[in-house]
């Protein structure tokens, strides 16, 4: 005998079908005339723990629910106050037994009453209908006690027939949301999962005789500088176009001299969709998109992609983002010279789309579906290699390219991510193609391309994407005549990603490599009073991945990361080059399309990190990839000997945008003049014993030990040879890697708790030498460290010996000395800034005289980790002290230790002291991208070898 404790009413939630009573998906697209009633707002709401706890009464006319508690919608009930988020990367966070679900499923009963507004037409005419843009996971919805429908496939929209459903006050909207279901399995992407109604819900009245759905196509022929417009649609009519004289009757092509549109120029002409029953503005982009020579061009031109993949996040609301947040993502990314998006992993909020139409970005839209927990069980079971669940799979696959076929900025459709292979997405190449010829299909799972059109690879390393730029990757015949882009890499989690201006320069000089995707835009930490931000765990969450989903260029609150910073100065559109000596620099314009006449270039002459003239440079409009050679002008006089000069070059905004004010920064280039004079300190003063202290020039010293103990009126504590940093998230990367992982072989040996012995006490001569050991317990390995002091009197010399002995097999993660201060906070220096640099992430260092604080210096990461280094460090001023380097120093400060920094989890675990830890560092390793994606470069290692570096101390009066 057979028991099933579910009831009948809820056996729609483990069915693999996409769901029932929705309409066929079509365009999205507002109205011009016909009316339209947001249902969003505040919602009555009631939580229970299985799908089948509560019947469905509450639907009913007539039920009273004002005892329920009251959710905002859009939004995700979690993030409310209602249960707890869960965040997994690709686990399942429920047992894996497609289609089932646990009988633990959290189910929001929604309930929503509305009156038509007055000027609602006559119910009589027309039709009505229900639009939901997003419900995770599973709905069922009710209008005035009649069920409509259910539906599953979270992040598209569903629409249903309501017309005659329809009262002219008291209408009764219930909608009961279950957390898991069979759709489940087909979104298991990595990001919280979150249920709720997370996008808009619309009433929409439908005319007779409006359009139902119509598709727009307007290609380029770059030859003839031609476009050809025709519309379909569903309804016959007209469409106009005032710019271009176009009055012609749907389905009737029309051939026009145009401007086309691209990611650079996105030229959007206004029309107008006319049928009996109402009138439809279009915004049509003339543009061609094709798989010639083996490279994706668009308009006849090869495309580089310098982009990036979006989730959709706010760290208050999760996935339901207005209109305001989009835009600032945009805008943000054209300020940062981001000129693509992958929708990862699912369709955008359509009004997304139309700020990338708008503004100017190319778009792989990718669909709603990601099986990534099957690959636990060796992909067995897996939905998209059973002929069940196809029909749902072309369901997704539908409402994707239906909803987005009009967009100018969508130029490939992707099947979906890390689906393991089957005849399900076949399925769905096929019929995309079949619909919609003028896009590419991508799909980063299909290595052979047998569906796809592009050979996409996530996190391949840097020699891999050389061979195959190179051509020498092998493959099947077809993928071999493929371009490749990376769907992702440069793994942006924590301080990083390093080694991305390595990937651009592979990019720009193979032509089969057509850029890739930074892993990902924005961190999605969830606001929380108790940590700053939380990620998985901080909820309770008996599965999690950690701080694996704060992996973005953005910080939560929407702050530009040191990453992003670094990635719009590795592709700037523009590269500025030459040796400043001979009064020479050359431009390159790096753009697809555009030339260069929307920028002005501008002349800095900088002596010592200070301007002390500046101008306009005059640089022809150069059309998109020429280059010139541009003569600087004279260099100023009376420069004094010794001092470092530089020009600085920058391209910036010739007038206002549309995403930037007049000014802004698209691209700079430092070109060196004359090099600074090292620092120099005559040993004319010897140490002299008194007491317990010994005393040269401006300092003193522990007489028995050593230690440095005062310069002039400032206290110095601690100074000593430091190794550790606290890791970064890339420095300790992922744990299915099986090749090296810095961070857990650096606390293997020890290097977070270093001993120092002290060998030596040299007072005599010109100098006090200090010997030690410093080395980790438990180990043979350690560093010979002198520290040889000096002074002309005034000044003091530190220079710093270093000898490893035994057999290092790891690099080192920094090597420098650390010291304390009291009372500093103003921080000076000349060197590189204004943020954070590491070896692999220096791109964007601008070497000049910068200021800032203590707690300014800091880079605010969601889970702390080392930070804040500035690069090539000539001189810094704090706490009363200036230091000078010979050679450059990485210089950091901070309120706690690197170990204080090591130990903490959340922002709110550092807490000041009442020290400032100083480090000057002679080297630090690379950071790379080994969170997901490959270590630093073997160039970039700080291996353990013999080195010698020197710092001058002075008192600043």
């Amino acid at each position: 005998m057979t028991f099933r404790t579910t009831s009948a009413s809820a056996d729609y939630v483990e069915d693999v079908s996409p769901g029932s009573g929705a309409l066929p998906p079509r365009a999205w697209y507002a109205s011009s005339d016909a009316r339209s009633l947001s249902l969003n707002g505040s919602w009555r709401f009631r939580l229970s723990a299985a799908a089948d706890a509560e019947d469905d009464s509450f639907a009913a006319e007539g039920y009273d629910a004002g005892d329920w508690a009251e959710v905002t919608v859009p939004g995700h009930w979690v993030l409310q106050g209602h249960g707890f988020p869960v965040y997994t990367n690709h686990l399942y966070p429920f047992p894996v037994d497609p289609p089932r679900v646990p009988t633990e499923n959290p189910t929001g009963d929604h309930l929503r009453v509305f009156d038509l507004p007055e000027d609602w037409p006559d119910l009589a005419e027309g039709g009505a209908l229900l639009r939901f843009d997003g419900v995770e996971s599973c709905a069922r919805v009710w209008l005035n006690g009649t069920e409509i429908g259910e539906f599953k496939g979270s992040r598209l929209p569903h629409e249903f027939a309501v017309g005659g459903l329809l009262k002219t006050v008291g209408n009764i909207l219930a909608v009961r949301v279950h957390q898991w279901s069979a759709g489940s399995y087909l979104e298991d992407q990595d990001q919280w999962w979150l249920p709720g109604i997370f996008r808009d819900v619309t009433l929409l009245h439908r005319p007779a005789g409006s359009a139902l759905d119509f598709f727009v196509h307007a290609s380029y022929d770059h030859v003839t500088g031609e476009g050809t417009l025709r519309v379909d649609s569903d309804v016959d009519g007209r469409v106009t176009v005032p710019a271009l004289d176009i009055d012609v009757a749907t389905g009737e092509p029309v051939t026009v001299p145009v401007e086309p549109w691209s990611a650079e120029t996105p030229r959007l002409y206004d029309g107008e969709l006319v049928t009996p029953g109402e009138r439809v503005p279009l915004r049509i982009g003339f543009r061609t998109v094709a798989l010639e020579d083996g490279l994706i061009k668009v308009n006849g031109r090869a495309v580089l992609f310098k982009g990036v993949n979006r989730h959709e996040w706010h760290p208050e609301r999760g996935r339901a983002l207005d209109l305001e947040t989009m835009r600032e993502d945009v805008l943000l990314m054209k300020r940062h010279n981001v000129n693509a998006v992958r929708t990862s992993h699912y369709p955008p909020h359509p009004a997304f789309l139309e700020l990338c139409d708008e503004y100017g970005l190319w778009v792989i839209d990718e669909c709603d579906l990601e099986t990534h927990g099957f690959v636990e069980q060796d992909w067995r079971d897996n939905p998209v290699d059973d002929d069940r669940w196809t029909p749902a799979l072309l369901d997704r696959a539908a409402r994707m390219v239906e909803r987005d076929k009009n967009h100018p900025s969508v130029v490939i459709w992707s099947l979906g991510n890390e689906a393991g292979t089957g005849r399900g997405l076949t399925a769905m190449a096929e019929w995309i193609r079949g619909r919609d010829a003028s896009r590419l299909v991508h799909y980063e799972g299909d290595v052979d391309c047998r569906d796809t059109d592009v050979y996409s690879r996530m996190y391949a390393f840097h020699e891999e994407v050389e061979r195959i730029g190179r051509g020498l990757d092998g493959g099947t015949l077809k993928r071999r005549r493929l371009p490749l882009i990376l769907c992702e890499y440069g793994h942006a989690m924590g301080n990083g990603p390093g080694g991305i201006a390595d990937y651009q320069r592979l990019f720009e000089a193979h032509e089969r490599l057509q850029g890739g995707f930074i892993w990902e835009w924005i961190d999605h930490g969830i606001k929380d009073d108790r940590y700053g931000y939380a990620y998985g765990g901080d909820f309770g969450e008996e599965l999690h991945d950690g701080n694996f989903v704060c992996d973005g260029l953005l910080f939560p609150d929407r702050t530009p990361s040191p990453g992003l910073v670094e990635f719009k100065k590795v592709i700037e559109p523009v590269a500025i080059s030459g040796d400043g000596a001979d009064g020479t620099v050359r431009i390159a314009n790096k753009q697809d399309f555009a030339d260069l006449s929307a920028l002005a270039f501008t002349w800095a002459f900088q002596v010592d990190g200070e301007t002390i003239e500046s101008g306009s440079l005059p640089v022809p409009a150069l059309a998109a990839g020429e280059s010139a050679e541009v003569k600087l002008p004279a260099p100023p006089e009376g420069v004094p000997g010794g001092a470092e000069t530089q020009w600085t070059v920058r391209a910036v905004l010739a007038e206002d945008t549309a995403w930037a004010p007049q000014g802004h920064v698209v691209a700079w280039g430092r070109l060196p003049v004359a090099a600074r004079a090292l620092p120099s300190v005559a040993a004319t003063e010897g140490p002299v014993p008194d007491g317990a202290l010994i005393t040269l020039g401006p300092a003193s010293f522990d007489a028995r030990t050593g230690a440095l103990r005062t310069i002039g009126s400032v206290e110095v504590t601690g100074l000593r040879l430091d190794v550790w940093r606290a890791p970064t998230d890339n420095d300790e990367g992922a744990p299915w890697q099986s090749d090296v992982r810095h961070g857990e072989l650096w606390r293997k040996l020890g290097l977070h708790r270093m001993r120092h012995r002290l060998d030596a006490v040299e007072s005599g001569g010109d100098a006090l030498t200090v010997r030690t050991r410093v080395a980790p317990a438990g180990w043979e390995v350690g560093l010979s460290t002198v520290y040889r002091w000096t002074s002309d009197g005034n000044r003091l010399r530190l220079t710093v010996s270093v000898t490893p002995e035994g057999d290092w097999t790891v690099p080192l993660p920094r090597l420098g000395v650390r010291f304390g201060l009291s009372g500093a906070d103003a921080v000076t220096w000349f060197g590189g800034g204004p943020g954070e640099a590491y070896p692999d992430t220096r791109a964007a260092s601008q070497v000049g005289r910068w200021r800032s604080t203590v707690d300014g210096m800091q880079t605010p990461y969601v889970r702390p980790q080392e930070n804040g280094a500035r690069a090539d460090v000539r001189w810094a001023e704090l706490g009363g002290l200036r230091i000078e380097g010979d050679p450059e120093f990485w210089f950091s400060a901070r309120r706690w230790t690197n170990e204080q920094l090591d130990a903490a989890r959340h922002r709110t675990d550092l807490v000041p002291g009442g020290t400032v830890w100083v480090n000057l560092d002679h080297g630090q390793h690379g950071i790379g991208s080994q969170s997901c994606g490959p270590g630093p470069l073997p160039r970039y290692y700080l291996n353990a070898a013999p080195a010698e570096f020197s710092f001058v101390f002075s008192e600043v009066r």
